[in-house]
């Protein structure tokens, strides 16, 4: 029976794409017990670990890390949570390329994997402007001059700590997040990549 109005018919919709115990589902194939499927929950949770310890430091101000010992503690926190995360993912990545996980019209949930990648260099690349010290002004000086080159300089200002800072602590966590979460919903509604 189709729904009267339009949250019903939103409803509908989105238990006809997600049903339950498809997007809970408690049971998994055979094949997933294979390491090469861990890296992606690997990666997710490297990724809470960073937006969680990154929410700590955001919350202290930008120069608590250089001036207190939790804070540097917090901020180690971050940037090895961070380092996790890219060899998770670069892993998680080169697996699922390499057992051509685009197949069944998994081609959606690839391209969100590899833009959601793609979004996180761009994250972590802020986030080392934001440093405040002599190597992130380095790699701003360094950057400058390729960003004005390709044209993008005029809206992406790499020597201005507080565009970068917003860029790095609001903007792009959020769309990685949001292409995160897209990508898990994906592979919930097609299903894991089974092996070749």
């Amino acid at each position: 029976m189709t729904a009267s109005t339009w949250t019903g018919r939103i409803r509908d919709r989105g238990v006809a794409a997600f049903p339950p115990d498809r997007l809970l589902p408690d049971t998994q194939p055979v094949y997933v017990a294979s390491w090469i499927y861990v890296f992606g929950v690997l990666t997710l949770a490297a990724f809470a670990v960073v937006l969680a310890s990154g929410a700590v430091i955001a919350l202290a101000g930008p120069a608590w890390w250089h001036t207190s010992s939790v804070g540097h503690y917090v901020n180690s926190v971050h940037l090895w949570g961070t380092e996790l995360f890219f060899f998770f993912m670069v892993v998680h990545l080169w697996g699922k390329f390499f057992m051509a996980a685009w197949r069944g019209r998994r081609a959606l949930t690839w391209i969100t994997g590899a833009v959601s990648f793609l979004l996180s260099i761009a994250t972590a690349f802020t986030g080392y402007l934001t440093q405040q010290n002599f190597d992130s002004q380095w790699i701003g000086t360094q950057a400058k001059d390729g960003l004005n080159a390709s044209g993008v300089g005029a809206f992406f200002n790499v020597l201005n700590f507080g565009q970068m800072l917003m860029w790095h602590i609001l903007l792009l966590p959020l769309v990685v997040a949001l292409l995160i979460g897209g990508h898990i919903l994906l592979v919930r509604r097609r299903g894991v990549a089974p092996p070749l």
